[in-house]
């Protein structure tokens, strides 16, 4: 990541920066996440069933490991997602004519760029607020795009959405905020819920939020989502204790644990686990934390649930949304809704 890093520094990439001759790098509260680590695996590995949330996956090199996932002919959401919003970027700019674009969990914002084009062809100049908990994403991410559009005025947002929303930054005029990649399905429903309405309460009125929905289908086509041939989700899911090793300085083995995702019909979710290949224990130093694991036991990384049109529109109005918009992929594969604060 040196090189990511130096490049950066070129653009002029400072904290507290503002304005096209620059570009911010803001660090909110939630982007110190030493003591949230520690918290989450306290509580997480204290109940009857091991669990992390999914945000820990992404250092550099889970960050690398998720774009390579994103190119596999197994993994639809993203291919699916892109096509999306290539067909409709211009129409929903139309409808919400924003001032900013502040994407929760952007990660590289590649899908982004179909709204940058959009812009280009309307010459509709917005202010862009990539907001993800790995800041070497984000500087990569920045590197990227100030090369392909130099006009865009960046300000990159370093923190955690769970705690981080009433944190963001005042941008004026409207704001279309995006939450793409079917990422609302990592959150079970009380979390989607929770999630949703803070994200109402840090909304204008005259704010849109445009959210990327994986769609239920055939089990098949989801279990081999999640199980790629070339291995790179295994990689990307066994990561996670080499994050846990670096920050907690802990003694997790790879090789004692294993890659594990299925498609749960009763749960209507994707889970994916980390399942130990035989009975022993890790001490997390830094925490003072020894955990046993039996043989079998596993540690749920992530979910990913899926969604009907039926449900996708109760949860939005559950939170206090309203149905503004909605797209579908042509295999009703993934969808994107567009909704505004009720």
């Amino acid at each position: 990541m040196e090189q990511n890093t130096r490049s950066v520094e070129g653009l002029g990439i400072r904290p507290g920066v503002r304005g096209k001759t620059g570009i911010a790098l803001v660090r909110l509260p939630g982007s110190s996440r030493s003591s949230g680590l520690e918290r989450d695996v306290r509580r997480g590995f204290s109940g009857p069933r091991k669990q992390l949330p999914p945000k820990y996956f992404y250092d550099a090199r889970g960050s690398l490991l998720f774009e390579r996932i994103c190119g596999t002919p197994e993994y639809y959401p993203t291919r699916t997602e892109s096509v999306l919003l290539a067909r409709h970027a211009r129409g929903i700019l139309d409808q919400v004519a924003p001032g900013t674009l502040v994407e929760i969990g952007s990660g590289s914002s590649e899908k982004t760029g179909h709204f940058f084009a959009a812009c280009e062809r309307l010459g509709l100049h917005v202010r862009y607020q990539p907001f993800d908990v790995c800041d070497e994403a984000l500087r990569a991410a920045a590197a990227r795009l100030r090369a392909r559009y130099a006009w865009l005025d960046m300000e990159l947002l370093v923190g955690d959405y769970a705690v981080d929303l009433p944190a963001l930054p005042y941008s004026e005029g409207p704001r279309l905020f995006l939450f793409l990649g079917g990422t609302i399905g990592n959150l079970n429903h009380d979390e989607a819920l929770n999630f949703l309405a803070a994200l109402h309460g840090a909304m204008r009125a005259e704010d849109f939020l445009l959210l990327g929905f994986d769609r239920v289908k055939e089990k098949a086509v989801l279990d081999a989502a999640y199980n790629d041939a070339q291995g790179f989700t295994a990689q990307f899911n066994l990561n996670l204790l080499k994050v846990l090793n670096a920050r907690l300085d802990a003694d997790f083995e790879e090789r004692h644990f294993a890659h594990v995702a299925f498609f749960n019909e009763g749960e209507g979710q994707i889970e994916m686990h980390l399942r130990a290949r035989r009975a022993h224990e890790v001490t997390m130093s830094r925490i003072d934390l020894v955990t046993r694991f039996t043989e079998g036991e596993t540690i749920l990384t992530e979910i990913s649930r899926k969604f009907t049109p039926e449900g996708m529109r109760a949860l939005l109005e559950a939170a206090g949304f309203r149905w503004r918009r909605h797209e579908e992929a042509d295999n009703s594969y993934f969808s994107l809704a567009l909704a505004t604060p009720a």
